[in-house]
């Protein structure tokens, strides 16, 4: 333990002198794979040389740290009262991957004191410092304190399975974010895909509705199957794509993620993150 924390300490002393991408991960219902995901879709950032921190945002329900098979003594609002520093809330899991666990804390922001508010900014600042990319993964549904970050972040990848009702959630999810921000980016990754079913169809779908009610555009990132590893993986408590690293969700996971790197969205490639910026003028509002 104390040499995971010197790990940690050092990490935080470190400048790559650029600023790492914010992404949420969101889906319109629980059940899609929101989670494993997110968890999967770090570790072959990671495994592509890419430095990863996983923000849990579902609030009461958070179980990033059941996947990694890791526990953490304190989360996100135990920083934010002033109880613990930064390092002490950044827990690592036994394959190295960086993670914050939530807390009731984080609620609802625009309500927060001020100084409550800038603790928040300073840990972002700190990161964006650190990693290449943070990502949220956010509660099912749209809730006010969840549309709050979401609007903030840079870029946002929607699970979707081709379940009607999951489509129609995160149709209605993504229309809730695309009326406050018709410029924010959406990608889609169909999961849990059938043998027998199209890969594309939660995509298709998703994205006819979204060109023809809201002339918005999607991008999809791919597929991943119904797949055996995952279930095996989640027993284990870590990521498929390590456990299993040639089963085919793991190969499809590895293609999702350098289509997103490929992109445009990469750290080297795109310009400078606006979360920050984006965040500090939410608050703003709020308040005023």
């Amino acid at each position: 333990m104390n040499d995971q924390a010197e790990t940690l300490r050092l990490k935080m002393m470190q400048s790559k002198g650029r600023t790492a991408r914010s992404l949420a991960v969101i889906s319109g219902k629980g059940g899609v794979g929101k989670t494993n995901f997110i968890v999967n879709f770090a570790s072959s950032l990671r495994a592509q040389g890419k430095s990863v921190i996983i923000v849990d945002m579902d609030i009461g329900m958070g179980n990033v740290h059941i996947l990694l098979g890791a526990s953490a003594k304190y989360g996100l609002r135990e920083y934010l009262t002033g109880e613990r520093t930064l390092e002490e809330v950044v827990a690592e899991s036994r394959l190295g991957l960086n993670f914050i666990c939530g807390g009731s804390g984080l609620e609802t922001v625009l309500e927060w004191t001020e100084s409550r508010f800038q603790r928040l900014i300073s840990a972002f600042e700190t990161l964006q410092q650190q990693y290449d990319y943070i990502l949220f993964d956010m509660g099912a549904g749209a809730s006010e304190s969840a549309i709050e970050l979401i609007l903030s972040v840079d870029e946002i990848i929607v699970i979707a399975t081709s379940e009607p009702t999951s489509i129609t959630d995160a149709y209605s999810m993504m229309k809730f974010i695309c009326l406050r921000d018709p410029e924010k980016k959406f990608f889609i990754v169909n999961n849990r895909v059938l043998p027998k079913e199209d890969g594309n169809e939660a995509f298709t779908r998703l994205q006819f509705a979204m060109r023809k009610f809201l002339n918005k555009e999607t991008t999809l990132l791919g597929a991943l199957p119904e797949d055996a590893a995952v279930h095996k993986s989640v027993v284990a408590q870590q990521p498929f794509v390590s456990l299993y690293p040639n089963a085919t969700i793991s190969r499809r996971m590895n293609a999702i993620t350098a289509n997103y790197i490929s992109s445009g969205t990469d750290i080297d490639s795109k310009e400078t993150s606006t979360f920050l910026g984006q965040l500090k003028k939410l608050f703003a509002r709020g308040r005023g």
